[in-house]
C-alpha cells in the first residue's frame, strides 16, 4: 500500500516517477507546487481538490474527471495514452 504522500491528489503514484524523493517531494508534500508545475504557480488540480474544494484528494469530486484534468494533458502523451492516464488516476484514487 502506498504511502499518503506517494499517491497524489489527482491519483498519481508518485513512487513510481524517477524524479520523486530528488527533485520532487510529491504535490502533497509541496502543496501543490511541484517542479512541473505552471512557473512560479501551484498545480491546478491540486488548487481546485485541496484549497478550493478542501478535499485530501480528487476521489470524492462529482466531476471526477474533470475539465481540468483535461486540461493539464501531458503533451507527450497520445490521446490514447493520455486517456489511459485518467482512467489508471481514478483507479488510484477509487482503490483498485
Amino acid at each position: 500500500m502506498e504511502n499518503k504522500l506517494d499517491l497524489s491528489c489527482c491519483g498519481t503514484n508518485c513512487s513510481v516517477c524517477s524524479f520523486y524523493g530528488n527533485m520532487c517531494a510529491g504535490c502533497n508534500a509541496c502543496k501543490g507546487k511541484v517542479f512541473h508545475a505552471p512557473e512560479g504557480g501551484v498545480c491546478q488540480i491540486y488548487e481546485c481538490s485541496i484549497l478550493k474544494n478542501g478535499y485530501e484528494d480528487c476521489k470524492n469530486c462529482a466531476e471526477l474527471p474533470c475539465a481540468i484534468w483535461r486540461a493539464t494533458k501531458d503533451p507527450a502523451l497520445s490521446d490514447e495514452e493520455f486517456e489511459n492516464s485518467i482512467l489508471e488516476r481514478v483507479n488510484n484514487l477509487k482503490g483498485k
